[in-house]
């Protein structure tokens, strides 16, 4: 029997040699992640449960990035609970302040996730991995706790969906942008419960950081996972951040796609999504002149090295406009370092920008950038839901880094190409 790639690893993960869309089957997880908003609920379910522990300390990941550094009594509470269980549980990958980063820009780079692997988190964005060849995926906390205890869980096999980019990328258009793109074209539940596998000339030559983004978004279509077939890119990425083996599987040629979609990308403009939902898209030029109070640049969608040397490139020798706040979150403490490094946080802060330490900080309504009432941002994150970053009254525009920064000077949104200069 012909599979794509995402039948073939829950296969694998099962103990059988294949599966079929629409079967339930229970099947062993690689890696089970959960952080400060959730990793507390499958805590209690855990304890209340009677299990004593883990299955593998190494197979659970808790990352405290949602609230912190704990920004109330709450977030404080929150975290110490899931402290004191990684504490007594001897969890190998506990990440906390100084050590933690986004967590899924985090495990990727520690080599946590890797090709082949069946990944469960309790966080919708965790299909991002699936941009490393893995079937990874977003649980409620009562799986996680379940997984937790087990080492399994079950899933109904997805159909999938394949979405072939064909054509070169014009300057300032990145990952980001074909995301937004493909999520206008089939809207918030176009791939429902389905795996969206990216493929064609377009993918190929896309760096990892844009696969990453790409992956992230797959849920905001209503995917259940996000995937791309690991290559030389794929190799070169994981071959010395891996600290166990790893497999390569491709789809068979001849498998069968719920639906199959050929996207050309020569003159695809920078996107937009505009309130309030990540579907409402539109080309950067057919928004121009929408005025901000806010640029957000960052997230476990775009904040890893790569987009800030984009958005720094945007802002060398300039400056914010005044009345806009603009605001940098590296996506971990190794990225912050290396923007550090390369000069970039000098960038941020010369032209006015105020850099953050990693967390998810604004993205979710969290801190460090909540939006007041009547305020509008443009961010590279990837929710724009109606008070997603604060106030109900408040609007929040999607884009990728390139825009973001551009409207962080211009004090509107742009296309970046305005300002002048090259694209990096």
């Amino acid at each position: 029997m012909t599979m794509t790639i995402a039948q073939k690893i829950l296969a694998a993960h099962c103990g059988r040699e294949s599966v079929s869309p629409g079967e339930i089957v229970m099947a062993r997880v690689d890696l089970a992640l959960g952080n400060d908003i959730t990793a507390p609920i499958a805590i209690k379910v855990f304890q209340e449960s009677g299990a004593q522990k883990v299955f593998d300390r190494e197979r659970v990941a808790l990352v405290l990035d949602h609230f912190t550094p704990n920004k109330d009594i709450k977030a404080a509470q929150q975290c110490k609970a899931v402290r004191d269980f990684a504490r007594a549980q001897k969890i190998t990958n506990f990440f906390d302040v100084g050590t933690m980063g986004i967590e899924h820009a985090l495990l990727p780079e520690l080599g946590l996730v890797l090709p082949g692997d069946l990944v469960i988190g309790a966080d919708s964005h965790t299909c991002t991995y699936g941009a490393l060849g893995a079937f990874a995926t977003g649980v409620g906390s009562t799986d996680l706790a379940a997984a937790m205890i087990c080492g399994e869980a079950w899933f109904r096999v997805p159909d999938s969906y394949l979405f072939n980019y064909t054509g070169a990328l014009r300057p300032w258009v990145s990952g980001k942008d074909l995301i937004l793109y493909t999520i206008g074209l089939i809207g918030v539940s176009g791939a429902r419960y389905g795996a969206m596998e990216f493929a064609g000339e377009a993918i190929e030559k896309m760096s990892m950081a844009g696969r990453l983004t790409m992956a992230n978004m797959a849920i905001e279509a209503g995917a259940k996972a996000g995937i791309v077939a690991p290559d030389e890119t794929t190799e070169a990425y994981v071959r010395d951040r891996a600290r166990r083996p790893y497999k390569f599987y491709a789809s068979d040629p001849g498998a069968e796609y719920a639906q199959v979609r050929r996207i050309p990308v020569d003159d695809l403009e920078p996107q937009v999504a505009l309130p309030h939902l990540p579907s409402n898209v539109k080309p950067v030029g057919e928004v121009r002149g929408v005025k901000i109070d806010q640029s957000v640049i960052g997230s476990c969608t775009n904040g890893r090295l790569e987009d800030l040397r984009v958005a720094a490139g945007i802002l060398r020798g300039r400056k914010v406009a005044p009345w806009v706040r603009a605001i940098v979150f590296p996506g971990t403490q190794r990225i912050y370092l290396e923007a550090l490094r390369e000069g970039l946080i000098e960038t941020f802060i010369e032209a006015g920008a105020a850099v953050s330490t990693p967390t998810c900080g604004p993205c979710l309504g969290g801190h460090c950038g909540i939006l007041a009432e009547g305020e509008r941002a443009v961010a590279t994150t990837n929710r724009n839901f109606v008070g997603r970053m604060g106030h109900p009254g408040s609007e929040v525009y999607l884009a990728g880094p390139a825009v973001a920064a551009a409207s962080a000077v211009a004090g509107e949104i742009i296309h970046p190409g305005v300002l002048g200069g090259e694209a990096s």
